[in-house]
């Protein structure tokens, strides 16, 4: 076997094994049934101790889990749990409590799976946080909705720096939080909460010089500005935990307003500890302290011949945490917290520190969440999904023959490295997200597409299927290159200034283009050459619909730029006329309703009264109080609308026992600066595909690819609104992904036509496009119903907003394909004013003399 196959059969085998292994285990497996399989000694005493843990779960109401029990009995009988998982390391971490918390944790995480459910697939944990009303009364209500609007901002921070995806923050009153997190249990994991609702009140205060306190337990008086605060220290060689008391200023000398940002780093014992950067300004003010303090070093060491430097603390939020010696001036622009921190602490310690709330938060309410879409809609939009996904695999065999087999196995390649990707960076999978899998299903195959016509075109000419097959690959590789990096560049920069869905969905997009990449140009050709070198193939393509096509397209292109601008005018209008009807509950907020029930009621019949009362957009949870196992109803309605649909459900349901216990006024979980994250998003990524189109290939075909992509864009918009859509978040990724499939198309046309231009130096610029357009045309078809059936699937039998979502995307399909051929193609065009001599002068191509045939053209 030839080395060139080889190197690519050891590259995707390893690669293919890491994201199968990354996958493992798929779903959340039961942590006590877990825990019994991944014992390794000492299995009797440890079934005991299980079996105790599952005793004080039924025996204690305030222990609601196994993790909880295991926690609490281990530390009441001081029982050292490595003793039954040798196998997992942790012989460097001296104190017993530190080593069993960091054991415990580490098997509830890889108890769980590693793709996480979002909230609409399997619910999670909901809990309101409640500003201090200490810290609020006598304020301007202005400055009580700044105040809530920026903890607000610091908790989607906060979140998201725990690595949560698809979380829903929003405002509900004038004081309250609420933060919903998919996949989360804190009968589990207690200290998320804790992790978030910390003020991190920062503070530099000096250690008193001459008094310390005589004990931790005496009630010593100390002096005066001065408090009592004792610092935890473990020894790291016996593991005992050593508490020493210190009389620390009251006043600062500085405060967490001085550091720019903090970075968790090991230190050189193992541990963990926090590296905190300053402002400038900071910088100069920390200098300014340490040079007070050497100042009174000195002064002391001429009076009394002995060195007593001083200390200065670091205290957060009350508890002091080092207290370190400064013997002379820093201006090192930086300093460290230590205190034994363990991997995780030190990540949420550096976390607040970069988000620090003004105010202290009280949690006021916790709930477990169920899922937010009807179990019946959501089976019926995966089974659509699954359809969508296999109609596309049967096209593909039926009409490539074994090509299409190859493809198939190309594209099942591609989702398994997508997916393991997304499990190892802790992404959360939500029902949109598992319909924009599919759907990248759907455009995955459009490089194998590309490179089979390309085949095909290469054996027309009478080659040989190896020398085809080459050739195709050769011919195919800018082309595909040149679209995948387009939209690799929109991704970017999403990545770069988007945040919360926005980032999510650049990231998803960057990962599905590098397994593209991969896919098509590496395991696609290795599986062909073994088939046509190996095994002596010559057939690898089935049959063909479209041969050599002619059509003059460019002959329609002023009736048809003027009817398809005309509709996204009407659309565009539309968009501005019905402004305040167009956005969800999402993007605006609502009211929402606390309901009491004696007898539950199916999810779907919930939307089912909101359509029958036409009561605009309605989404309803059940909840579960944590602790009580008391269950209530969350219904979400548009603003005004709360009593009347309360009203309706009550009359349609009779027997169920409904009681409206509360009612409040939410506010938007998509944010504003997110809504203006992702126009200027766009706004950026429109500039970065023309200047690389522009370098890349000249600038027309940059002005052409822009203005293509603002036509389908707000045709898409317009015409979705036109019907009546209304947008809610997952409609965010939803048009992203028209971009990127728009962008797609537009420049396998343009490649096409850069590539006749220099194979046809005698020919018209008219000419070339008609011939580039005619060439391309069959893979725009195929490419556009693979990816459509995909889109109408999920359309047809899909429910919720999974509906929506699918006719965005088959909206953008139409309007992509169009653009590409009567949009884009005519704008190049026309500026270059029809002549190819004007597009000679401005690219590296070679130059020919020729006799002008535009005017003849038109």
């Amino acid at each position: 076997m030839k080395k060139r196959i080889i190197w690519k059969l050891v590259v995707s085998a390893m690669l293919i094994a890491w994201s199968v292994m990354s996958l493992i285990p798929v779903n959340d497996i039961d942590f006590a049934e877990y825990l019994e399989t991944e014992v390794s000694a000492n299995y009797s005493e440890f079934q005991v101790l299980l079996d105790e843990a599952r005793t004080m779960i039924s025996d204690d109401k305030e222990v609601n889990s196994v993790y909880v029990a295991l926690s609490n009995l281990v530390t009441d009988q001081k029982l050292d749990l490595r003793k039954f998982f040798p196998h997992i390391n942790l012989r460097d971490i001296k104190n017993i409590e530190r080593s069993n918390e960091i054991l415990l944790k580490h098997l509830l995480a890889t108890s769980r799976g590693k793709i996480k459910k979002g909230l609409d697939l399997q619910g999670g944990v909901s809990f309101t946080l409640q500003v201090d009303q200490s810290a609020i009364e006598g304020k301007e209500s202005y400055e009580l909705e700044e105040q809530l609007s920026k903890a607000i901002e610091i908790m989607e921070e906060r979140v998201n720096g725990l690595g949560v995806s698809e979380p829903v923050i929003r405002a509900v009153g004038d004081s309250r939080i609420e933060i919903q997190i998919p996949g989360l249990s804190v009968r589990e994991n207690p200290q998320v909460i804790d992790a978030l609702k910390k003020p991190a009140r920062l503070e530099f205060r000096l250690v008193h010089r001459d008094r310390a306190p005589s004990g931790i337990a005496e009630n010593d008086i100390p002096p005066a500005g001065y408090e009592k605060l004792i610092m935890e220290r473990e020894d790291h060689k016996t593991g005992e935990v050593q508490y020493i008391p210190y009389y620390v200023k009251r006043v600062p000398e500085a405060t967490g307003e001085i550091v720019a940002r903090s970075v968790p780093t090991m230190d050189e014992t193992g541990g963990f500890k926090i590296n905190m950067t300053f402002t400038d300004e900071g910088s100069d003010r920390f200098a300014k302290i340490t040079r007070m303090i050497e100042d009174e070093n000195r002064r002391r060491e001429q009076e009394t011949g002995a060195s007593n430097p001083g200390q200065l603390a670091i205290v957060l939020d009350g508890i002091l945490h080092s207290a370190p010696t400064v013997r002379e001036e820093i201006r090192g622009g930086g300093a460290e917290i230590s205190g034994d921190f363990t991997q995780r602490e030190a990540i949420e310690l550096s976390n607040v520190l970069n988000n620090p709330l003004a105010v202290e938060l009280e949690v006021a309410e916790m709930y477990e969440v169920g899922p937010s879409l009807a179990e019946d809609a959501r089976d019926a939009s995966i089974r659509a999904a699954l359809l969508g996904g296999s109609l596309v695999m049967i096209f593909m065999v039926a009409y490539y023959g074994i090509g299409g087999i190859v493809a198939v196995i190309s594209v099942a390649i591609n989702l398994v490295i997508l997916l393991g990707v997304l499990a190892s960076f802790g992404a959360t999978m939500t029902l949109p997200g598992v319909a924009g899998v599919v759907l990248t299903i759907g455009m995955a195959v459009d490089a194998n597409i590309l490179i089979f016509e390309r085949i095909r075109e290469e054996l027309r000419a009478g080659k040989s299927t190896i020398n085809a097959l080459r050739g195709g690959y050769e011919k195919a590789l800018s082309t595909i290159v040149d679209a995948n990096v387009t939209t690799l560049i929109t991704s970017m920069i999403l990545i770069w200034m988007g945040s919360g869905p926005i980032k999510g969905f650049g990231v998803t997009l960057a990962i599905g283009i590098g397994g593209t990449l991969f896919c098509s140009l590496i395991v696609s050709r290795l599986v062909l050459e073994v088939l046509v070198e190996g095994l002596k193939v010559n057939r690898i393509l089935g049959f063909t619909l479209l041969g050599n096509t002619a059509f003059d397209f460019m002959k329609f292109r002023v009736p048809a730029f003027i009817v398809s601008w005309s509709i996204v005018l009407i659309g565009f209008g539309h968009l501005i006329y019905s402004h305040d009807h167009i956005f969800g509950i999402d993007f605006v907020g609502g009211d929402e309703l606390s309901v009491e029930f004696s007898e539950k009621i199916a999810m779907s019949d919930f939307q089912a009264i909101a359509e029958a009362e036409n009561a605009g957009e309605v989404s309803a949870v059940y909840q579960t109080l944590i602790g009580d196992n008391k269950s209530i109803i969350k219904i979400q309605t548009e603003v005004g609308q709360g009593n009347r649909y309360f009203d309706a459900l009550h009359a349609a349901f009779p027997d169920a026992g409904l009681k409206l216990i509360g009612e409040n006024t939410i506010g938007a979980s998509v944010s504003q600066d997110i809504q203006r994250q992702a126009v200027l998003s766009v706004l950026v990524a429109l500039m970065g595909i023309l200047l690389y189109v522009a370098l890349r290939f000249e600038v027309g075909y940059g002005v052409g690819a822009v203005i293509s992509l603002v036509h389908d864009l707000f045709m898409t918009l317009g015409i979705f609104v036109f019907v009546g859509g209304q947008f809610t978040a997952p409609m965010i990724a939803a048009v992203l992904m028209v971009i990127g499939y728009s962008i797609n198309d537009t420049i396998v046309v343009f490649d096409r036509i850069r590539e006749e231009l220099g194979l046809r130096p005698g020919m018209s610029l008219y000419d070339v496009i008609k011939l580039s357009i005619n060439a391309t045309l069959g893979r725009s078809i195929l490419t556009s119903f693979t990816t459509f059936i995909s889109a109408l699937a999920l359309y047809i039998f899909g429910a919720g907003v999974i509906t929506d979502f699918a006719f965005i995307f088959m909206t953008g399909i139409i309007t992509g394909t169009f653009s590409s051929i009567f949009i884009a193609s005519p704008i190049f065009y026309w500026w270059h004013k029809g002549d190819r001599k004007h597009v000679e002068e401005r690219e590296l191509l070679p130059k020919y003399e020729w006799q002008s045939s535009s005017k003849a053209a038109d």
